[in-house]
Parts: structure tokens; sequence; C-alpha cells
């Protein structure tokens, strides 16, 4: 009897522990959750801008942000954290300064584009061309642009979608190129961006073959509106610049991307691969791009583990050196080309909402599509026809030719701070923020925990 009753006493003090053991949340309940009040997402932006800050490809900024991603991601249950290095040629901007001689004497807010070249100290002093289109620029006669600098706009607006940046991207991605194999000294593009802030716009360019690199920089709007009022009334008087440029090539040196995991029960099974990049360029501080990416899709990884161990692996990839040429993308894809992944999803396009959902497998897994979709719905995600091709930072994706998801996020003000000063913490929405770890956390989850196979 005595040893009865010490039992049941055992027990009924054991009873109120076992009772308040909290049970894992269901997949559904933790993306709810997350919607309410995710933090984990919100501190790794705002960990990675304030101790770090900018973060130029291919620099020892870059390589500070790489082992704070590191830290963080250890700190918050991540297995198999690694910095993989990479060789690159890196390229850093220098002095930047314009001014119209005349007919109008004045300053100019200007920014160097990326892999351009330099002017010298002195700068270079040029009339201006104006071409109002890259199309207009295409059609100048060889060698009609020597000794001079063009001036290259666009009419680029806001999109939800952001489809104007293919529209208007030719101005920064060509434009350059083609004025100097034309014969001109220098190119100034207007900013490719939908704002009206005095803050340029820069991002990379490129040169075609046998093309030398020519000093190329982006105004902002209200300077490059300005000289267009200015060609307009010049009376037929040539418009002149004098352009400083200072960018400068470090040659070649190294960056890294970093990766971690959520370590599923059947090794066996290829991975889920969610994706980000860790760099930016120098003048912001990376917050939308993609500082909220990174803390977007490791977010959602985590939340996935508090449902249970998932059955694959969710891979967290934050590639370096993005900007400046996809080094780490493809550097990721050469390196892990023979180990399958199941599916890749890239979260690049700054923090405000999620509103539509796409995937490649619509047709060959039209299951597990719907299902996605319909799981998605209640955050006000639509579903979508169109076929996903997938961020810049998933090239292994595309390469391994397997499943791709597409998380469509508002586009709406993006390129209001693209690549700009204003790239900072302060413009991200917490509650869009969470939205689009509620709607990550939701897909990985399913994708995660998918026995069958995901494919086109």
């Amino acid at each position: 009897m005595k040893t009865s009753l010490l039992a049941l006493a055992a027990f009924s003090l054991a009873a109120p522990a076992l009772a308040t053991t909290p049970m894992p949340r269901t997949l559904d309940q933790q993306a709810d959750m997350a919607l309410k009040s995710d933090a984990l997402a919100w501190d790794f932006v705002e960990g990675i801008t304030t101790e770090v800050g900018p973060r130029q490809a291919g620099t020892e900024a870059e390589k500070r942000g790489r082992e704070w991603a590191m830290r963080w991601l250890t700190r918050h249950g991540f297995a198999n954290v690694a910095d993989e290095p990479f060789p690159m040629q890196t390229w850093v901007p220098g002095e930047a300064k314009a001014e119209i001689v005349s007919p109008f004497p004045q300053p100019l807010e200007v920014l160097a584009l990326g892999d351009t070249a330099s002017t010298g100290p002195e700068g270079v002093t040029a009339e201006v061309v104006f071409f109002r289109t890259v199309d207009e620029l295409r059609a100048a006669p060889a060698g009609s642009l020597k000794g001079k600098i063009a001036y290259i706009s666009h009419s680029m607006t806001q999109t939800q979608d952001g489809s104007q940046y293919g529209f208007a991207g030719p101005a920064r991605w060509v434009g350059a190129g083609i004025a100097a194999s034309k014969g001109a000294v220098a190119t100034v593009i207007k900013s490719v961006g939908t704002d009206s802030d005095r803050t340029p716009h820069t991002g990379g360019t490129d040169f075609p073959q046998g093309v030398a690199p020519t000093p190329a920089g982006a105004l902002s709007m209200p300077d490059a509106r300005n000289l267009e009022r200015m060609f307009a009334r010049a009376d037929g008087k040539p418009v002149t610049m004098k352009l400083t440029l200072t960018p400068r090539s470090l040659g070649t040196t190294m960056s890294g991307n970093v990766v971690g995991e959520i370590v599923g029960r059947d090794p066996s099974l290829p991975p889920v691969l969610v994706a980000c990049h860790i760099d930016s360029w120098w003048n912001g501080t990376g917050a939308i791009d993609d500082g909220a990416g990174c803390g977007i899709v490791a977010a959602a990884a985590k939340h996935v583990s508090l449902t249970g161990q998932p059955l694959r692996t969710i891979r967290v990839l934050m590639a370096g050196a993005e900007e400046t040429g996809l080094w780490g993308s493809k550097a990721y894809s050469a390196a892990h080309i023979d180990e399958p992944i199941a599916v890749g999803l890239e979260s690049d396009f700054g923090a405000d909402r999620i509103w539509r959902f796409e995937s490649n497998f619509r047709d060959g897994n039209r299951a597990l599509h719907d299902r996605i979709a319909k799981s998605v719905a209640r955050f006000g995600v639509a579903d979508s026809a169109i076929v996903a091709t997938g961020g810049a930072d998933i090239d292994i994706a595309r390469d391994q030719k397997t499943g791709i998801i597409d998380l469509q996020q508002d586009g709406t003000r993006y390129f209001d701070l693209h690549h700009t000063a204003n790239d900072t913490l302060d413009m991200i929405d917490p509650v869009q923020l969470r939205q689009n770890v509620a709607v990550w956390t939701q897909v990985v989850g399913i994708l995660a925990n998918e026995a069958g196979t995901i494919k086109p």
C-alpha cells in the first residue's frame, strides 16, 4: 500500500509537466503564426544591415557579411553551415562627379555603373548627345559619337510584376557598350528606376567582345530630367558635361556562398533549395536587395523545422557576388551539379507581399501544384499558369532541369529603391515581410514533406 501511494504521488507530480509539454504545430498553424508574429526574418535583415551594412561583391565587407550570416544560421540551429569560396574579378566604384559646363552650368548627381572604366582623376569634358531610347542609339551611324558623351533615356513606369525592368533595363545593361562601339568617350544614362529622389541607381553593364570598357554612370532621375530640359532649351547649342568617374579593378579576389541545412529524415531524397544573395552594391545597406530575401528563406526553413523534422533536407543558399555577374550562382551549380535537388526557389525582389504563385511543374505534377496553390490562397496569393523560370541564384535548378517555383512579390515600389542609397532597413514593411515568411513556410513545408518526384 505504501508503495502504491508513493507511485501515485510521483505520477501526480509528473502529470502536470506532461500536460504542459507543447505539441508541435501543424504546418498550417506554423505559417499562420509566422504571419502574425515572425521575428526571424526581421532579426536577420536588421542585424546584417546594422552590423555589416553594404556588402560589395569580392570585398572584405562581403566577407564580413558571410561570416555574420554563418553565425546567425548556427545560432538558430542550422546544420552543415559553411562558406564555399570561389574566385572572382572584383570592381570597386571610386569617385563619381558630373557637372554641366555649358550652356547651363550646374552639378548633377551620378554613380558609376559596375565594370566600367575610369576617366582618371582629371575627368573628361565633352559634348553630350541625347538618345531617347537604346534603339535610337543603335540607329546612330558608326563613328558618330567619336569624342562625345552619350546620354540614354527611357520611360520606365511602376508595375506590380516588375516587367518594366525588362523594357528599361537595356539602357544600363547594353547602352554603354553600344555607345563605346560608336566612338563615345563615356556614357551617362537616366537611372533605371521609378522614383523621384535625387539618388542614382547603380548596377552592372556589359561591353561587347572587342569593345574596350569606357566610363559610364547613372544620373539620378531628377538630374536626368533636368538634363533633358536643358537639351530642349539649348536652341541647338552643344550641351557640354564634365564627368569624373574613378572606378578600378582589384583583379582576382575571393567571394563565397553561405550554405546551411535543416536536415531531413531521408537523406536519399533530393533536397529543397531555398536561395537569396548575400552581397549588395556599395551605396545602400542591402536591406531589400537582398538582406530581406535571405531573412525570408532562412526564417521559413526554421519555421518548417518547428513542425517536426521534414522528410527532405531544406538547404539554404546565400549566394555571393550576385550583383556583379551571378558569380555565386554559377559557382554553386558547378560545384554541386552532380547532387540532384528536388526544387529550387529564390527570394530576391524586396520585402513586399507575395501575390502570385508559379511553378514549372503545373503540367508534370498538377496535384502538387494545385495543393500548394490552395494552401497559400488564404494569404492572398493567386494561382497562375505562368511557367516559373527561377531567380538569378538558382542556376543549378535550371542546369539540372528540375522543379522551380516563383513566389512573385509586389514590385510596385521596388524600383524606387533598387540599387540606390535608399536601400535601407526603414524601407521594409514588417507586416509585408511577415506575409512573405508565412507563404514561404507553407510552400517549403509542403515541398520538404513531399515523398513523390517533383519535376517539370
